[in-house]
């Protein structure tokens, strides 16, 4: 360990595995630890089930009724990916016309306008152009372009037509979802980029408890564990890493629900997401639920998991989550945890310390990809080719 690296990595988190990654890709000398002996940090998917009962302190042991402890592979928080369907339910023609407009939208297109500037017309005037009811605008805002709040009614209507469009072009790529979710939870994904990262000349560390952080004249040059010191040109690190470095801007309430039966009014899916649109009850954020099941081989056979999460804004976040958890019942078990979200106080180009921020109560993966490239660009000055990245994996794994 006592070597120099161009960027050490602290924690195996998703945001973390993936930047990993794209160093050791650029031709990076990369070291990346953490001082939890798996990989996924707080996007870990957790087996077998007696090891979540005791993450949560419940007592006792998961009942005979829940199977196997090996078949339960339990994200601690979920997050969908974009597919890359339109959908038969959408029948009123308004919205069609509005769904046509979207798919034939080119920014770099003036034809295709249709009267609407894209640089300044804001979304609601867009909305207000295709006549749609507050139901459908917040169906499109929420569940489609993955707004959290409806700040972007006010915003020029360029960047919510690309998301929904997005959406559409991703709907049926793969099936009848716009999502993918890997098989064995989301904690797949942090190991299949430290893979990539290894194949590229990446050094990992698992169970390394870190003593400190070493900084010089205001700038990172290395970090000390266990008695020995690891040199580096820039950190990249997960929160917990760096207390005094984030600020606490709010917190996130998120329930694991392990339930014997799909969610009602659903045609009976093995996996769905659904988002409760802030106005609707009197929010000032959506609450969202994640629903996923042994079909995804994360639970027992005939067993499901929701996850329900939400920002909390009072005092009783168990309450602010009620209708989401009405949606579920009956529940056999609940696992309920509150976490604080972080962000780093500054963007660390004088320190060379990139800080991810914790992830937000959101399902999908779209605002984990924006902290990803946020941190590529004040690395490296430069944006990030994904597409140059799956070139690179798709050498190394072959075609998804």
């Amino acid at each position: 360990m006592n070597e120099e690296y161009d960027v050490i990595v602290l924690g195996t988190g998703l945001t973390e595995c993936i930047l990993s990654g794209i160093m050791s890709v650029n031709g990076k000398k990369v070291l990346h630890m953490d001082r939890n002996p798996y990989y996924g940090g707080e996007s870990a998917s957790i087996t077998p089930l007696e090891d979540l009962y005791k993450r949560f302190k419940i007592p006792g042991s998961p009942p005979a009724s829940m199977g196997r402890g090996r078949d339960w592979n339990v994200d601690l928080i979920p997050k969908f990916l974009m597919a890359n369907g339109l959908m038969g339910l959408f029948e009123k023609r308004r919205f069609r016309k509005f769904l046509v407009y979207v798919a034939n939208f080119d920014e770099k297109d003036s034809r295709t306008f249709e009267g609407i500037d894209p640089k300044k017309t804001t979304m609601r005037d867009v909305y207000k152009k295709f006549d749609l009811g507050q139901d459908v605008i917040d169906f499109t805002g929420h569940a489609l372009a993955l707004y959290r709040t409806d700040d972007y009614l006010e915003q020029p209507c360029c960047e919510t037509i690309n998301r929904i469009k997005l959406y559409s072009e991703s709907l049926a790529r793969y099936g009848k979802s716009p999502y993918l979710y890997p098989l064995y939870g989301l904690g797949e994904l942090p190991q299949g980029f430290a893979r990539l990262s290894a194949i590229y000349g990446g050094t990992y560390m698992l169970n390394k408890p870190i003593e400190e952080i070493i900084v010089q004249n205001g700038k990172v040059v290395g970090v000390k564990s266990e008695g020995e010191i690891a040199r580096c040109k820039q950190l990249i690190c997960d929160p917990s890493y760096v207390k005094d470095r984030v600020q606490k801007v709010g917190q996130v309430i998120r329930v694991i629900c392990i339930l014997s039966h799909p969610i009602k009014n659903t045609n009976d899916a093995n996996s769905c997401q659904i988002i409760i649109p802030q106005n609707q009850v009197n929010r000032k954020s959506d609450i969202y639920v994640c629903m996923i099941s042994f079909a995804h081989n994360v639970a027992a056979q005939g067993k499901y998991i929701a996850i329900v999460s939400t920002t909390v804004e009072t005092k009783e976040p168990e309450k602010e989550i009620r209708p989401a958890l009405d949606l579920l019942e009956p529940i056999e078990q609940k696992f309920v945890s509150i976490s604080d979200l972080l962000v780093p106080k500054d963007l660390g180009t004088e320190s060379q310390i990139f800080i991810s921020s914790t992830y937000d109560a959101t399902t999908h993966f779209e605002t984990t990809c924006d902290d990803i490239k946020n941190i590529y660009m004040r690395m490296t000055g430069s944006e990030f080719d994904f597409e140059e990245m799956k070139r690179k994996k798709n050498d190394i794994y072959g075609e998804d």
